[in-house]
C-alpha cells in the first residue's frame, strides 16, 4: 500500500458559488502545487466540467476523478464519484431530469460556466444548480452504483446541508460505507455524538470554492495504486 495526498470534494466555476478562477487548469495546477495527487471535481448537481478537468489532469500527471455534489430532496449534500466519465455524464443527465428547473440569476448566485480542456468557455448552464433534487438520501448509494459510482455524505459535521443536519443521524438503511468531515473537525468528539460514524471510512476534504483553499493541507489515503478504481474501493471500505 502507498499513501497518496487527496482532495475528493472540489468545485469548479460551473458551481454558481464557485469562483470564476476555478477553471480546470487552475484547479489542476493549484492541486499539484499543494502536493495533491488525487483530485475529484464535484460541482453542485452536475458533472459537466469533469471532461475538461480530467483532460487537464492527464496532461499534468494528476489523477482527476469525475464526480458531483448531489443535493438530495432533504437538502443534504452527498459526494458522488464515478469510475468512468461516461458513467458520470449519464448520472448527470439523470439528475438534471430529476431536479427543478429554476432560471439562474448570475448577478445573485454567480455564473455557471462550462469550459473545455484549454479553459475556454463553451457554454453556461441557464438553470440554477443550487437546488434540491428529487432524489432522496436512501436512494443515492443504489442509484450511483447503477452508473458505476459510489457515494458518501458530505461535511456531516456542518449544521446545514449535511445528512446529519437534515435527518439527525446517518440512517443505516442508506447503505453508506464512508462519510466526509471538514478538515477542522474534531473527529473523536464528533464520533461520540454520532456513534453511527464508527466503522465508516472517514474522509477530510476542502470543499473548495476558491483556489486559495484547495488542498491547502491535503490528507493522505492508503491505496494499492493510484487509480480511480482504487479510490472507489476505499470508499466502499475494501481497505
Amino acid at each position: 500500500m502507498n499513501s497518496y495526498c487527496y482532495d475528493l470534494h472540489v468545485h469548479s466555476c460551473l458551481s454558481p458559488c464557485g469562483d470564476n478562477d476555478m477553471t480546470p487548469n487552475n484547479l489542476v495546477q493549484m492541486a499539484l502545487l499543494s502536493g495533491c495527487q488525487i483530485l475529484a471535481i464535484t460541482d453542485h448537481n452536475t458533472c459537466r466540467n469533469a471532461p475538461a478537468a480530467m483532460e487537464a489532469g492527464e496532461r499534468n500527471g494528476l489523477l482527476v476523478i469525475p464526480g458531483m455534489e448531489l443535493c438530495t430532496s432533504e437538502e443534504a449534500h452527498v459526494v458522488c464519484l464515478f469510475e468512468t466519465l461516461e458513467g458520470a455524464l449519464d448520472f448527470d443527465r439523470y439528475v438534471y431530469e430529476n431536479m427543478p428547473h429554476v432560471p439562474n440569476r448570475p448577478e445573485i448566485f454567480g455564473e455557471q460556466r462550462i469550459l473545455n480542456g484549454e479553459d475556454e468557455q463553451i457554454g453556461a448552464e441557464e438553470n440554477l444548480l443550487l437546488v434540491s433534487s428529487f432524489i432522496s438520501v436512501d436512494q443515492v448509494v443504489s442509484l450511483t452504483g447503477q452508473y458505476g459510482g459510489v457515494a458518501f455524505p458530505a461535511h456531516v459535521n456542518r449544521d446545514s446541508y449535511s445528512v446529519i443536519a437534515s435527518l439527525g443521524a446517518i440512517p443505516p438503511e442508506a447503505g453508506f460505507t464512508a462519510a466526509e468531515v471538514t478538515c477542522d473537525c474534531d473527529l473523536n468528539a464528533f464520533q461520540k455524538l454520532h456513534p453511527e460514524l464508527e466503522g465508516l471510512k472517514i474522509f477530510r476534504d476542502s470543499d473548495s470554492h476558491y483556489l486559495e483553499t484547495l488542498a491547502g493541507d491535503p490528507w493522505t489515503l492508503s491505496l494499492p495504486e493510484k487509480s480511480i478504481q482504487a479510490v472507489l474501493n476505499a470508499v466502499c471500505g475494501k481497505y
